[in-house]
């Protein structure tokens, strides 16, 4: 008679848990390895041989990259520190999951393998690494909900400095860590009333440590990554309103593109990188006004005088962010001639094919996702005061608040900005869903 995981003992649980983990980390390096770079990830790892800090990327990841380096240099070391967080975040909530629902804890590597979540994890951008930061601190806070002082407060403590790199590697979710650390801090039951008291000294303390950390411990140089923002919100108004918004007076010609052809709502890059309308970028660098006080002033002159302008820029960013077909998996070589990266792996063609199949469906869709952290958030809410639904709320409450602030800080409405959503939802439904926790 054929036995249901449900009446196994706990030590085989663990034991078919660990296996599935193992088998899921090493399929993860068959597939990916040594690690998909990326334009940005290679910036990064370039400033490591200079010994150059800068604020564009995150001198935070630069140090970290640095210091794991020997063990696999290149893009392999930051891919194997990827791999090691992801499957152990999920191999942490199988655990704990195991203690309310069998089924639901087998599931969770199951998940962890399955489209859109699996075929980020190789590729090397620090949104990846940012998500599975949070989402092992959050792990971790969950496995110690009901334990002891003596291992809660060590796990709470690393948990806590995981919350923090991952507001260094991603500074705009500063606004959003308050509420994964009012869980962290209470991880069997989730005190709002004390979260919302906190929310604001809280992002004040996150703002002043990422100051403290980029400029005087590491002691980076300022580009200015604020001022695309700027960049991007003159050419949306600009495209809006019709008139001109930026410091600079343009030909004719130019005028009309930036009214008429420039505006991309999924990206900034059009002023930037790409024809016709790179004069844009070269002007504001080349005069010097790129980073001055000039463009600030310009920014803030035009959302003034025309904030309906704005909220149209905004809002139409938006929702391309989060309903369009966005730019997902990295697949090419950055060197050479253009051709796949991994071309020779089978593997990884093979979800190369998958992800092309499923990318028109909803999966690949950020606002999906946004949909299912709110939806958990709605179902977690009455069951706040025990551990399960404290950490769905946790997790996507402030998966909710990060996605949210692209809408003011955006400037490409690429897939991966909202991986942490992703991740939260899968991890938060799982456990929204589970009963009490149980014993055997």
């Amino acid at each position: 008679m054929r036995r249901s995981p449900e009446s196994l003992p706990s030590w085989q649980v663990t034991l078919l848990i660990c296996l599935m983990i193992a088998a899921g980390s090493g399929l993860t390096l068959h597939v990916f390895y040594p690690g998909v770079m990326t334009y940005d990830a290679l910036y990064v790892y370039e400033d490591i041989a200079k010994g150059f800090y800068g604020d564009w990327q995150s001198p935070v990841m630069t140090a970290l990259w640095s210091l794991i380096d020997p063990v696999a240099p290149g893009s392999a070391s930051m891919l194997l520190l990827i791999v090691s967080f992801y499957w152990l975040a999920f191999g942490l909530l199988a655990l704990t999951i195991a203690r309310r629902s069998v089924w639901l804890a087998l599931a969770l590597p199951l998940l962890a393998l399955s489209p859109p979540a699996f075929v980020f994890v190789g590729i090397i951008w620090r949104d990846v690494l940012f998500a599975n930061t949070w989402l092992l601190a959050a792990a971790l806070a969950f496995a110690v909900a009901d334990r002891g002082g003596k291992l809660r407060v060590p796990a709470q403590a690393f948990a806590l400095g995981l919350l923090a790199l991952g507001v260094m590697l991603r500074p705009n979710a500063l606004v959003a860590a308050p509420i994964l650390g009012a869980y962290i801090l209470s991880p069997s039951r989730f005190p709002w009333r004390r979260a919302a008291i906190l929310y604001l000294p809280a992002v004040i303390g996150f703002y002043a440590l990422v100051q403290v950390v980029y400029y005087g411990v590491f002691g980076a140089t300022r580009q200015n990554p604020l001022h695309s923002i700027m960049v991007f919100d003159l050419g949306g108004i600009t495209h809006f309103t019709k008139e001109n918004q930026f410091p600079v007076t343009w030909s004719p010609a130019e005028t009309a593109l930036l009214t008429e052809t420039c505006y991309d709502p999924a990206q900034w890059d059009a002023y930037w990188t790409h024809e016709p309308c790179r004069f844009v970028m070269a002007r504001l660098e080349g005069e010097k006004i790129f980073g001055t006080p000039a463009l600030v002033d310009a920014w803030r002159g035009a959302i003034t005088r025309y904030p309906i302008a704005y909220l149209q820029h905004r809002g139409d960013f938006m929702w391309t962010f989060l309903t369009g077909a966005n730019f997902t998996m990295w697949t090419y070589e950055l060197k050479g001639p253009p051709k796949i990266v991994f071309a020779d792996n089978p593997a990884f063609m093979a979800l190369v094919t998958v992800h092309d199949a499923l990318k028109p469906t909803p999966l690949f869709r950020a606002g999906t996702w946004l949909l299912l952290d709110i939806l958990v958030c709605g179902f977690a809410w009455r069951r706040r005061e025990q551990p399960a639904g404290a950490f769905a709320l946790g997790i996507c409450g402030s998966a909710v608040a990060y996605v949210m602030t692209f809408f003011a800080v955006g400037v490409a409405a690429d897939f991966r900005y909202a991986y942490w959503a992703l991740l939260a939802g899968l991890s938060g439904a799982v456990a929204v869903v589970s009963r009490p926790s149980i014993s055997k």
